[in-house]
């Protein structure tokens, strides 16, 4: 598991205590500790609750855990390189995650379409055929190409077709898509802005060096 306060892995030893019922159904806390940074994480879970008079009582999750303690996982500080424009759309995607999976995932499908169309000038009928053409087109390294290619997976695009004609409509997603929609988006940001300009200033550096010894600059 991924601590959702300092980032790192860790393997999960979790402890959980039940509530009770209620009108909606069992509810059970789910606590667990970071070995690294050794804070304590908690999440709220619905299940149900099977009674048992030979020992304790059992739980078994009928949804997903809501993270309760961070209130929104850590992620990664946005890099200053990149644009506002798709800023805005990861940053509402990573505050939402944590409350509604599916309002995250719309919102980092409509911030990768945005990347696509805008910084790579890729405009096709829906998402899914504008990933299939970077793909084709091998604009990126393995290490990015394949996680993309996933999205598609993920998404189950042909299960949910709005995803892909529709890409900032809510929907149903599967099980970490909102999250690994993040991760892909995190890597082209890193590809597409951040490393052109670290490679632009450190040429930049370099030319001044070449300038001041009255030699020609970098081509």
């Amino acid at each position: 598991m991924k601590c959702p306060f300092c980032l790192e892995n860790f393997v999960e030893n979790p402890k959980t205590e039940i509530l009770g019922d209620d009108g909606d159904g069992g509810w059970a806390i789910i606590t667990s500790t970071c070995s690294g940074c050794k804070k304590i994480i908690v999440k709220l879970v619905k299940g149900e609750i099977i009674r048992n008079l030979r020992s304790a009582n059992n739980f078994h999750p009928t949804e997903e855990a809501r993270l309760i303690k961070p209130k929104v996982p850590n992620r990664v500080p946005l890099p200053p390189q990149v644009p506002m424009d798709f800023a805005e759309d990861y940053q509402e995607a990573c505050l939402v995650l944590a409350d509604s999976p599916k309002a995250s995932a719309a919102l980092s499908r409509r911030c990768l379409q945005n990347i696509v169309r805008e910084k790579l000038g890729i405009k096709k009928r829906n998402l899914a055929d504008e990933i299939q053409e970077v793909l084709d087109n091998k604009i990126f390294p393995s290490y990015i190409s394949e996680p993309l290619d996933a999205v598609r997976n993920n998404g189950n695009f042909g299960a949910h077709p709005i995803k892909s004609t529709s890409s900032g409509e809510i929907c149903p997603v599967e099980p970490g898509e909102a999250e690994w929609n993040l991760d892909v988006i995190e890597s082209l940001f890193d590809f597409l802005f951040v490393q052109p300009d670290i490679i632009q200033k450190k040429k930049e550096a370099l030319n001044k060096k070449l300038k001041d010894a009255g030699k020609p600059p970098m081509k």
